[in-house]
């Protein structure tokens, strides 16, 4: 079951000069490491002036929501869920 939380995160970004593509690689959360193996989506949307870039991504069993804001480039989680056990 999906679980919609609100908590601030620290995020490791991996940028590819070649494609020209910056993903999410790591993800620090409760005083653990997440290494992200798959972005599954991503989209960003504007509120006010202020652009967000929306990362669902997948680590070992756990989906997780990811939303980086442009203005301060501080990250949020969102959601998360144990995927294992769907």
């Amino acid at each position: 079951m999906t679980q919609k939380i609100s908590q601030p995160v620290s995020v490791l970004l991996a940028s590819d000069s070649q494609i020209k593509k910056t993903r999410p690689s790591l993800l620090f959360w409760r005083s653990q490491k997440y290494p992200i193996n798959k972005v599954a989506f991503h989209h960003s949307y504007r509120h006010g002036q202020t652009l967000f870039h929306v990362y669902s991504v997948l680590s070992q069993n756990f989906y997780f929501k990811l939303v980086l804001n442009t203005d301060d480039l501080s990250w949020l989680l969102e959601e998360y869920s144990d995927v294992s056990l769907s």
